[in-house]
């Protein structure tokens, strides 16, 4: 198994791929949550992420994540019955690894079901299988947040921002400081979504 890749961006996808390349000059091709490529630096920038190799009849995939805990999230939810690569991802991206774990283990049939391509049926199988199987997955402290910020973030997904993309960029825009200023947290988050669209 290939456990992480080390190296630098070559390129960043637009559909949530980015291509290492490493020391030895071998590029590997890394789809990753919305909320990792939020997070990672642009094109030239040394990074390290740790992946899952997917392997399947008509196709290799990496998948990578900037933090171990969102890796273990993503192999448990490929042990669910009925979820591939693909399902784990769309959750990930739109929920982020705290709030997926968040709602298996609190049975919130809703949230689950909000994500593209899991309905009622879905969540409740993810629910049933998986909700006492995180207990030792650790998972990177949340920032500080304020009111400000929870507002900045329903801001962003009206604006058709993914929850965990528009999430990391105002934990971003934040700086590790609970601001208040919800226009302020806004723009600056928008700074961050547009540097990440545009690979910095």
């Amino acid at each position: 198994m290939i456990a992480s890749v080390q190296g630098v961006i070559a390129s960043r996808g637009s559909e949530g791929a980015v291509v290492i390349e490493t020391d030895g000059g071998v590029g590997y091709s890394i789809a990753v949550p919305a909320g990792v490529l939020a997070r990672l630096p642009g094109e030239g920038h040394r990074v390290r992420l740790h992946t899952e190799l997917v392997i399947r009849e008509d196709a290799w995939q990496l998948y990578g994540f900037d933090q171990p805990g969102e890796r273990a999230v993503f192999q448990r939810l490929l042990g669910a019955s009925g979820f591939g690569p693909k399902l784990a991802l769309a959750l990930l991206s739109t929920l982020g690894p705290e709030r997926t774990v968040w709602g298996i283990r609190e049975r919130d049939l809703t949230l689950l079901s909000s994500v593209s391509g899991i309905g009622r049926k879905k969540a409740e199988r993810l629910v049933l299988e998986l909700q006492d199987r995180f207990d030792d997955v650790a998972l990177e402290p949340a920032a500080p947040r304020s009111s400000g910020a929870d507002e900045a973030v329903r801001a962003l997904v009206a604006l058709g921002y993914a929850p965990a993309a528009a999430d990391d960029a105002v934990r971003a825009a934040q700086g590790g400081v609970a601001l208040e200023d919800t226009p302020q947290l806004i723009r600056r988050a928008l700074q961050q979504l547009a540097g990440t669209r545009a690979g910095r």
